[in-house]
C-alpha cells in the first residue's frame, strides 16, 4: 500500500495512523498494521516495543500534522475572520471525523494517559491558537468589543468536532457544512 521508498518504521507508522482512524486502537491489531504495512511478522518489534509504542508515535504523527495545518492557516495573510473562515472551510474528510477528535471518542486512547496525552494537547493548542487570533480580532475592531477568545475558541472546535459527528451520523457533509456557515454568519464583522 505504501511507496517501496518509505522505510518499514515509517509503513508501520503510516499503517497504524490509518487504521486508528477507521478502526480505533482495539480494533487496530498489530496483524492488520503488518499487512497494511506490507511488513515482515517482526518488523513492529524491531522498530518498536509494541503496539501502544507504534500507536503513540502515530498519534503523535497524526498530531503534528493537523497542527501544521491549522498553524499554516491560522497565521496565514488576511484579517482575523478570513483566517478563521479558511480553517473552517478549509478541505477535510468530513464523513471519516477528525482523525485526533476520533480518538477521544475511543475509550482504549482516553483510558491511557500516555495515548491520550497528544491528543489533549493538539486539542488545547489548536484552542489556543483559535483564541489568539479572536482576540486580535477584537483588537482590531473586526469583532464586537468584550468578546472572550477562549470562549469562541471553544465555540469554534466544538462545531467543527460536532460537525463531524452529525455528519457522519447523517451520511452527509451537508450537517457540517451548515453549522459551519452558521457559525460564520455569527462570527462575520457587521
Amino acid at each position: 500500500m505504501y511507496s517501496d521508498g518509505m522505510n518499514t518504521s515509517e509503513r508501520l507508522i503510516e499503517s497504524t495512523r490509518d487504521l486508528l482512524w477507521e478502526r480505533g486502537y482495539v480494533g487496530t491489531s498489530p496483524k492488520a498494521i503488518l499487512e497494511r504495512a506490507g511488513a515482515g511478522q517482526g518488523s513492529m518489534y524491531h522498530h518498536f516495543k509494541g503496539k501502544p509504542d507504534l500507536a503513540l508515535a502515530a498519534i503523535k504523527r497524526t498530531a503534528e500534522e493537523l497542527l501544521a495545518t491549522t498553524c499554516a492557516l491560522l497565521d496565514g495573510p488576511g484579517t482575523p475572520y478570513e483566517r478563521i473562515r479558511a480553517y473552517l472551510l478549509r478541505e477535510r474528510d468530513v464523513l471519516r471525523g477528525c482523525p485526533i477528535g476520533r480518538l477521544t471518542m475511543d475509550p482504549d486512547i482516553v483510558a491511557d494517559e500516555t495515548l491520550r496525552a497528544p491528543v489533549d494537547e493538539t486539542l488545547d493548542r489548536v484552542r489556543a491558537q483559535l483564541a489568539r487570533v479572536v482576540e486580535e480580532g477584537v483588537e482590531q475592531g473586526q469583532f464586537p468589543p468584550g468578546l472572550d477568545g477562549a470562549e469562541i475558541a471553544a465555540t469554534i472546535l466544538a462545531t467543527v468536532q460536532g460537525g463531524y459527528v452529525l455528519a457522519r451520523a447523517s451520511g452527509s457533509p451537508a450537517a457540517f457544512d451548515t453549522g459551519v456557515r452558521g457559525l460564520l454568519s455569527l462570527l462575520a464583522p457587521r
